[in-house]
């Protein structure tokens, strides 16, 4: 079931402390079939009179906020529940960009491993900056303008009941953390490789040359990912529409690696001067090869998986 009571219940139960939703859900949904019948039984449409009962309610997280004695105060409850919204969507976002960011840039110039605790750094500040300036510019906007133009809550606000999260947490993490990875292992492997001549210099393991383009390009296709992993975990299950965009951002990952592999432009030629096996052309061949084909049955196997997750949670 998904009427509007149920959709009610579940949006006032998500904050409510978890012990006591049990006996809140038995006793709002009591109260609003009482509050219903006393409506149908003067003759009013019991559709009418469900909206009408819960619109006299209000919202949902006030009502929540008086289940758990909870004062919706910080800058005041005009407005205090768009700025906590708000610096959810804000806090879940911004911070992981700018220190993904930071850390790429840094391992780009050569600092390694301790780009990650500047990277750390700089996204709790960011974090620390977006909480103090909205809350002062919500702090000021109620302070000069108390009256909030705001539009009234209505029932037709209430999200759908939420499904149960096909999702997980840890996993979303896992996939977060191996991307960011890979970012910066893109950078780090041009001034710290395996490779090295006999002098003690590194050789870049990826051509340099593809620098110019192409590293600079598949970073941006990993970010995406990365953020679009956080959307799909805030989302909770698979849809048609977060397959389309997975599979975009998988071929504009896997093809130009794909061709690079192929065309003998992904490793960089000065490794034949340390590898020698890698100095002949057919070995180069077999293993870009390798590449491409390994790259080829992981994009389907990706593919074919998420499409069957996709079917499988909106059937």
């Amino acid at each position: 079931m998904n009427t509007l009571t149920d959709r009610y219940l579940a949006a006032t139960l998500r904050s409510v402390p978890a012990q006591r939703r049990d006996e809140i859900a038995s006793e709002l949904r009591a109260s609003i079939d009482d509050m219903i019948e006393g409506r149908t039984d003067g003759g009013q449409d019991a559709t009418a009179a469900e909206r009408e009962v819960l619109t006299e309610l209000g919202n949902p997280d006030v009502l929540a906020a008086r289940y758990a004695d909870r004062r919706l105060q910080l800058i005041g409850p005009t407005y205090y529940l768009v700025w906590l919204r708000l610096l959810k969507l804000l806090l879940s976002l911004v911070p992981a960009i700018v220190g993904t960011v930071i850390a790429v840039v840094e391992v780009a110039d050569g600092k390694g491993f301790g780009a990650i605790g500047s990277a750390i750094g700089v996204a709790f500040e960011v974090a620390v900056q977006i909480a103090f300036w909205l809350t002062l510019t919500f702090a000021l906007i109620e302070r000069f303008h108390p009256v909030s133009g705001l539009p009234d809550w209505t029932v037709d606000q209430l999200p759908d009941v939420p499904a149960h999260r096909n999702i997980s947490l840890a996993d979303t993490i896992a996939s977060v953390v191996m991307l960011v990875a890979t970012i910066g292992y893109l950078p780090f492997q041009h001034y710290q490789s395996w490779v090295h001549e006999t002098d003690g210099s590194n050789i870049p393991i990826l051509d340099p040359a593809l620098w110019s383009f192409w590293l600079p390009a598949l970073m941006v296709v990993l970010l995406a990912t990365a953020v679009f992993e956080i959307v799909k975990y805030r989302i909770g299950h698979w849809n048609w529409r977060l397959f389309g965009v997975k599979a975009l951002l998988s071929l504009a990952f896997s093809l130009p690696l794909t061709w690079l592999a192929l065309t003998d432009r992904l490793l960089n030629p000065a490794l034949g001067d340390r590898l020698s096996w890698l100095a002949e052309g057919d070995n180069r061949n077999t293993l870009g090869a390798a590449i491409a084909v390994g790259t080829a049955v992981i994009l389907v196997w990706d593919l074919i998986d998420t499409s069957t997750k996709t079917r499988r949670q909106t059937a």
